[in-house]
């Protein structure tokens, strides 16, 4: 096994087509794009990836993976739903700080290609047949929480994030923000979230 600290071209090629996907998407980036970000001669992107399309289907299914696997995690972990909730919350929000374009690019992609969607199905099924859904209804049935459906509940608890990290730049230039005042802002903002889906869903133990 080599013990070099230095990273192979290959996990060069991946790394500077996931900087440009994310920020021109598929039909802005260029194969020159992603050999001068990372570095290296255009033949050797080819040689490894053997076209753009083979290249960014790569990168799109790790972002989905991204997307979804740890969100699948949380959602069977043996915890209670008001946990399970901020559980939910707190991981979107991490992600989201850390891959701002995530979802624009997600979006934008499946839009572009509706076919991208059919690999996101399994994990859509995943999440209907998950552990979180049968707390969810068992909560209902015992009249512990509002009837909901995970189909509603989901969104509420994904847009309130990841939307604000899609209007970044927006909040930064119209509230004069630097990074750091963003960065308090979207962790006050975060909270304010897991506040709001908890005492609408379990607005039944006040009465």
């Amino acid at each position: 096994m080599s013990c070099s600290p230095f990273k192979s071209t290959e996990e060069k090629i991946r790394e500077a087509a996931k900087q440009v996907f994310l920020e021109k998407g598929f039909d802005g980036a260029t194969s020159r794009d992603i050999a001068d970000t990372a570095g290296i001669n255009i033949a050797l992107t080819n040689y490894y990836f053997r076209s753009k399309e083979k290249l960014f289907m790569s990168i799109f299914e790790e972002m989905l993976q991204l997307f979804f696997n740890g969100m699948i995690e949380i959602l069977n972990k043996p915890t209670g739903l008001r946990e399970k909730i901020a559980d939910l919350i707190e991981h979107d929000f991490q992600l989201m700080k850390a891959n701002p374009s995530l979802t624009i690019f997600v979006m934008n992609e499946i839009h572009r290609n509706p076919d991208r969607m059919a690999n996101c199905i399994g994990v859509m099924k995943q999440i209907h047949h998950s552990m979180f859904e049968e707390q969810l209804q068992q909560e209902i049935s015992q009249g512990n929480i509002r009837p909901i459906s995970a189909t509603h509940l989901m969104p509420m608890i994904f847009c309130n994030i990841q939307f604000l990290f899609i209007g970044k730049a927006m909040h930064m230039k119209t509230w004069q923000m630097s990074e750091a005042d963003f960065d308090t802002f979207s962790t006050h903002h975060k909270n304010l979230v897991i506040d709001m889906i908890t005492n609408f869903l379990f607005e039944s133990e006040k009465a």
